[in-house]
């Protein structure tokens, strides 16, 4: 089972650049492009977040058209950029939501991997908030007697990366309860990825492996220092994709850019020997 992580698309209504620089829409465009061109494709796309940058019907209506190219299942967690109500209307399907629920909060069960997506939006503040009423839900569907492994997938990470600007607006309220739940589960709970950081990173979180994925666009700067200032960087858009062993019960990320770059080149000639 191939898994695409796509995030932090950030597109402007009308095309407009990010922050007066970035080809937002342009960026997810070539993301699509690279994912339908991929061999084997991926079985399914997990966008975390950040789809629109204002979170405007207009935005939706612009990353619709787009993903009408993308021909794979794909389903969605909104990020703090984006507005729950315009994002379900836009796609229904990708936000699968039961009822008359408030969170996108709802688990795809067509896979051998266990898909749990999980809300983490306040809405208007870049923060990230986790409640009682989403804490019920998750125990809810990690209790309901289905053993598959699962994968949460949620837009503000829980921890800390070092990246003080992007610390500061992390999923901060709920992160403990989350870890506890997490810890419980953590026989089942294969990962845990994240969007919002826009750059890679890995650590074990609560006994389970997580996931920032990089943007699809324009990424974070790259900056340790406590006063390091609210910065992006043009590097490479990239993606992860997240391999699913079933044999082995094993969960693998591959780091993949998406532009085009020289080769691929041979490392051995026609005769069978090393180029040198």
């Amino acid at each position: 089972m191939l898994i695409a992580q796509l995030t932090d698309l950030h597109i402007g209504a009308g095309r407009r650049l990010a922050y007066r620089k970035v080809d937002t829409a342009g960026a997810l465009e070539k993301a699509v492009a690279h994912v339908m061109a991929m061999n084997p494709r991926p079985d399914v796309v997990l966008f975390t977040g950040d789809i629109g940058d204002l979170g405007s019907q207009q935005e939706y209506a612009l990353v619709a058209e787009i993903l009408t190219k993308l021909t794979l299942p794909y389903f969605m967690v909104p990020g703090n950029h984006d507005r729950r109500a315009p994002l379900r209307t836009a796609f229904p399907d990708a936000t699968p939501v039961k009822g008359g629920a408030a969170f996108v909060n709802y688990v795809v069960d067509d896979y051998p991997l266990r898909l749990i997506a999980l809300d983490t939006l306040d809405e208007g503040k870049p923060g990230g908030v986790l409640g009682a009423e989403q804490f019920d839900w998750l125990r809810g569907v990690l209790s309901d007697g289905d053993d598959r492994p699962c994968l949460i997938f949620m837009h503000h990470p829980p921890i800390v990366t070092g990246i003080a600007h992007m610390d500061a607006q992390n999923l901060g309220e709920g992160a403990d309860e989350l870890a506890a739940i997490v810890a419980q589960h953590r026989d089942r709970i294969r990962a845990i990825i994240c969007g919002h950081v826009h750059r890679p990173i890995h650590t074990i979180w609560a006994g389970v492996p997580l996931m920032i994925g990089p943007s699809v666009a324009h990424q974070v700067a790259f900056d340790l220092r406590d006063d390091g200032p609210s910065a992006f960087v043009m590097e490479p858009p990239a993606m992860h994709l997240h391999v699913w062993d079933t044999a082995s019960q094993n969960l693998l990320t591959h780091l993949a850019y998406i532009d085009r770059y020289d080769g691929p080149h041979p490392f051995f000639g026609a005769d069978g020997k090393l180029i040198v």
